[in-house]
C-alpha cells in the first residue's frame, strides 16, 4: 500500500506531477484568531505519496478528514490519484497539494488532519487553533458569519 513520505500545511503550494513543487509559508502547525468560530481563508495541504513500483499505474483512493478537538468531523474530501513513473522498477514519490478554502473552525483547540490512502489512515497532522489578537498573528483571518 502507498505510504506518506511527507505531509505538511502551508499558506500556498503549487505542485506539478513529475516536477519540483513550490511552497509559500510551509510548516503551519498553529493558527490564531481573535474570535471563534474562525474562518481561515486558505490553507494548502502538501503530500508526498510514496508509491512502490508494483503500485505504479494503479488508481489509489485518497481521503482527507479534518477532526475537531472532540474528534468530530469538521470537513472531509475524497479523490483518486493515478501514480505514474518510470518503468525502471523504482519507487516513486508523487507530490500533490490540496487547496482548502474557507475552513470554519468552531472553537480553539487541537485539530487534526487525517490522510487516508485506500481507506487506511497513513498520516495525521496536528493543527492548534488559539485565541489571539489578529495584529499579533500576521495571517489573513475573518470571523465566521453567524
Amino acid at each position: 500500500m502507498p505510504d506518506i513520505e511527507y505531509a505538511f500545511l502551508a499558506d500556498a503550494a503549487e505542485t506539478n506531477p513529475g516536477h519540483k513543487f513550490h511552497v509559500l509559508g510551509g510548516g503551519i502547525t498553529r493558527i490564531g484568531g481573535p474570535t471563534f468560530p474562525l474562518v481561515h481563508a486558505h490553507l494548502a495541504l502538501v503530500v508526498g505519496l510514496l508509491v512502490t513500483a508494483p503500485e505504479t499505474r494503479r488508481e489509489h483512493e485518497l481521503g482527507i478528514v479534518l477532526l475537531d478537538p472532540d474528534g468530530g468531523e469538521v470537513t472531509s474530501a475524497t479523490g483518486s490519484l493515478m501514480a505514474r513513473g518510470q518503468d525502471d522498477g523504482r519507487d516513486n514519490i508523487v507530490t500533490f497539494s490540496v487547496d482548502l478554502y474557507g475552513i470554519r473552525f468552531p472553537s480553539p483547540g487541537d485539530y487534526s488532519f487525517r490522510i487516508l490512502v485506500n481507506g487506511s489512515e497513513r498520516k495525521r497532522l496536528g493543527l492548534l487553533l488559539v485565541r489571539a489578537a489578529a495584529g499579533d498573528l500576521g495571517i489573513n483571518i475573518a470571523p465566521a458569519e453567524s
